[in-house]
């Protein structure tokens, strides 16, 4: 969609001296890691002594430490805010007095790494500025993640020159709305060589700007496949909070999250016996055709939060896509939990159209590097529901399919057509599907597709089917009432 064009050097630069021409912004640079990308586009544009105050790169770690202090990591959010608050402030102090009231001081501060001569390790970058958005107001920032895509350094090097340009730009110029600010991050580079994994800001330049949906329009605009919500329901940086860690991840739509979703996790965790011990279990809700409006699934991420738990939001509609985020960010041990449900959107070929393979190729990419699927079981009448609907009695059960209505139906016992049938016992035998035990009753009642609309209708019992948390929520904050 943002794909870059035969100008877009033009455009940068146009950009640059336009913020060089404007008198009233003026600001210090600080880069680390690639070099001086994006102060360089306004040497070149003409006209930077108006903008630019200062410009350098402590590339010595020791040199970088004095100056700013002594971080975790060195390409992170706290270097990054560690250079703009020192270079800001030191702005501030210098040049305040002197020319305060008629100009808007900046620090602009990137540190990067970019993908080594040899070829390993993906290019990524924490890049932000802190400004006013007038004379003698207070700073306001925003810090972004980026991954860059390029296969070598020059390239990644180019596109941060132009997303720095953008960011400066946007932010002195086009505050306007969260889409037009975020698009304009990419303008001339395109997101098949940078994507925007983190988006965050704050002060009175962005007042009208929520970072919860701005992380979910990073998604819906396509900039980022996926953003996760930390326990609190705030976003943070995936290629940061899920590193190395070993993952146990539940799919849902989490209209409201209940307790089924909270038994899936704590079943799976179970199962793992000793191997749950250091384990991050989280959920995923895909949001790639859901049609509810933005202010709804910010509620569902407020609900998810009342648990603490993670939430990821992506949007991968197939499952077999899952892994391959999550090998970005972690070498730890990868587990998916699945309900019942679940197992018509695995084997329905109709999600696969793209794939030459088809359901076979979804399942080798799903089952790469030692992933496995842990199935939850489903009350007899609830299964007999779920073979009833059309598409899963097409795709995954045979038509006479005989249930007791008292049954506990585990993914071993049960059946499937002859068509899919192998391929499902195989899954089964080598492990890669994982019956889970021990599900608790009052979980399995539950009827989570129909909860939103049995809250908006105002039947009793719904509360009985989320965490008591969850149900405190809904009622203070009112939600799915007309």
């Amino acid at each position: 969609m943002y794909e870059q064009t035969p100008d877009a050097g033009a455009a940068t630069e146009r950009k640059a001296l336009a913020i060089n021409l404007d008198r009233s912004a003026y600001g210090a640079f600080a880069e680390i890691g690639a070099g001086q990308e994006v102060v360089r586009h306004f040497f070149k544009a003409g006209g930077a002594s108006g903008t630019v105050a200062k410009s350098m790169s402590a590339y010595d770690m020791r040199v970088s430490d004095a100056i700013y202090g002594h971080p975790k990591r060195y390409v992170s959010r706290e270097r990054l805010e560690q250079m703009l608050q020192h270079e800001y402030q030191l702005l501030v102090d210098r040049l305040a007095a002197e020319r305060g009231a008629q100009t808007r001081f900046f620090a602009f501060a990137d540190t990067v790494a970019t993908t080594p001569h040899d070829g390993k390790g993906q290019g990524h970058s924490w890049i932000g500025l802190r400004f006013q958005e007038a004379p003698l107001s207070p700073p306001s920032e925003v810090l972004l993640h980026l991954r860059l895509w390029d296969k070598d350094a020059g390239r990644q090097q180019d596109a941060l020159g132009i997303v720095g340009v953008n960011l400066i730009h946007a932010a002195l110029n086009a505050r306007t709305g969260v889409d037009a600010f975020l698009t304009a991050l990419v303008e001339g580079v395109g997101v098949g060589r940078v994507e925007v994994e983190f988006v965050h800001f704050k002060g009175p330049a962005f007042g009208a700007f929520d970072n919860r949906s701005a992380a979910l329009r990073l998604v819906r605009l396509g900039l980022t496949d996926a953003v996760l919500f930390g326990p609190e329901g705030v976003p943070e940086v995936p290629s940061e909070y899920l590193y190395k860690k070993n993952l146990l991840v539940a799919r849902g739509t989490f209209r409201p999250v209940s307790l089924v979703n909270e038994d899936m996790l704590a079943c799976a965790l179970r199962n793992l016996g000793e191997g749950g011990a250091d384990v991050l279990p989280l959920f995923e809700m895909c949001i790639g055709s859901d049609p509810h409006p933005e202010a709804e699934l910010i509620d569902r991420i407020r609900l998810v939060a009342t648990l603490r738990r993670p939430l990821l939001v992506t949007r991968h509609r197939g499952w077999y896509r899952l892994p391959a985020y999550f090998r970005m960010h972690t070498t730890g041990r990868i587990t998916l939990v699945a309900g019942m449900n679940n197992l018509v959107d695995l084997f329905n070929p109709e999600h696969y159209t793209q794939l030459e393979g088809g359901v076979l190729e979804s399942f080798g990419r799903l089952f790469k590097d030692g992933v496995q699927v842990m199935v939850y079981p489903m009350r007899g009448d609830q299964l007999r529901r779920l073979v009833a609907d059309p598409v899963a009695c097409k795709v995954c059960f045979p038509e006479s399919y005989s249930i007791k209505e008292d049954a506990v139906i585990a993914a071993g016992d049960i059946q499937m057509r002859p068509t899919v049938a192998g391929l499902f016992q195989h899954l089964l035998n080598n492990g890669f599907f994982v019956p889970i035990a021990g599900a608790d009753p009052a979980a399995m009642a539950c009827q989570p597709r129909t909860l939103a609309d049995r809250i908006r209708a105002g039947d009793a019992g719904w509360d009985k089917e989320v965490p008591p948390p969850v149900a405190i929520a809904i009622r203070s904050l009112k939600l799915w009432a007309d």
